[in-house]
């Protein structure tokens, strides 16, 4: 009854005028870095670990507005996956170097996890006659998982690869001319992944960027996506030279330290709600323990 009631609400704020969703967003983001102390633990540990020269009130005034932006985005999807097409297209500019995304040679997109990252997928899909892939983690409310995956394949030519799919059917796909919006910024255990520096802390990172661009021959493409009063912004910046190279640890840190130029134009739009330094190599405490963590 309350994904019904919520998908319901996400529907009807897609005929709002943005300046009345994003404030709507505004007051439940406020809301959520009251009550959700858990996270705000989290997003405090994170932005003093990467911003060690902010102090404790530069710190909280981040973390609102990092909730905030969190929860407008969240609202957004309202109007991204069920307003009106010309709506839509009017909301989301896509500048840059748009070309490095036309023809058909293989691309991975570097799509680092700012909390306009739909918005980024979207304007891309609509915008852009080019087949896209992704990869899609399943959630565990069915009714939600439907809603998102619907809500992903709205426009254009795309195709969501599960994580059950293995790397040889992405690679495939790749190497055929689609484009790969790959989002590897995030710590999927230490199994996977490499750790190398993210703001001089050695965080896990997947180096699934230099992998699927050496394995499937193709070019790198960042695109950046910032959240504006208009809608968003999707810069898409130029291709990488450098990238991949047969050092994939050195690939790995070159990305990590290109996003850290990226999130410093905005920290506040960053995903810091995520447990980026959960795992730590042999010997180093766990940073995100109570006692480690000031509410």
């Amino acid at each position: 009854m309350g994904t019904r009631l919520v998908l319901w609400m996400m529907r009807r704020l897609a005929r709002w005028p943005l300046p009345l969703v994003r404030a709507l967003g505004g007051l439940v983001g406020w809301v959520l870095y009251a009550v959700v102390v858990p996270r705000r633990r989290v997003v405090r540990t994170n932005l003093r670990l990467c911003f060690p020269s902010l102090n404790e009130a530069q710190i909280s005034v981040l973390s609102r507005k990092m909730f905030v932006h969190f929860a407008q985005a969240w609202l957004d999807r309202g109007w991204l996956w069920h307003g009106a097409e010309d709506v839509v297209r009017s909301r989301l500019k896509l500048t840059g170097a748009v070309t490095e995304l036309q023809g058909s040679q293989p691309t991975v997109i570097f799509a680092p996890h700012f909390v306009g990252l739909d918005a980024g997928w979207t304007a891309l899909t609509q915008q852009l006659p080019r087949h896209f892939t992704t990869i899609y983690t399943d959630q565990t409310n069915k009714q939600a998982d439907a809603w998102i995956l619907q809500g992903r394949k709205r426009f254009g030519s795309v195709q969501l690869f599960g994580r059950i799919d293995g790397v040889k059917t992405i690679l495939s796909s790749l190497r055929k001319g689609d484009v790969l919006y790959l989002l590897p910024d995030m710590n999927f255990g230490p199994e996977d992944s490499l750790f190398v520096p993210f703001y001089g802390t050695s965080a896990a990172t997947v180096p699934s960027l230099s992998r699927f661009a050496k394995l499937g021959r193709a070019k790198v493409v960042p695109v950046v996506t910032r959240m504006t009063p208009r809608g968003y912004d999707v810069q898409v910046l130029a291709a990488w030279q450098d990238i991949p190279s047969d050092d994939l640890t050195a690939d790995t840190a070159q990305m990590n330290l290109r996003l850290q130029s990226y999130i410093d134009t905005m920290p506040e739009q960053y995903y810091w709600v995520h447990k980026r330094f959960k795992d730590r190599p042999a010997g180093e405490a766990d940073v995100y323990n109570k006692t480690a963590s000031a509410p």
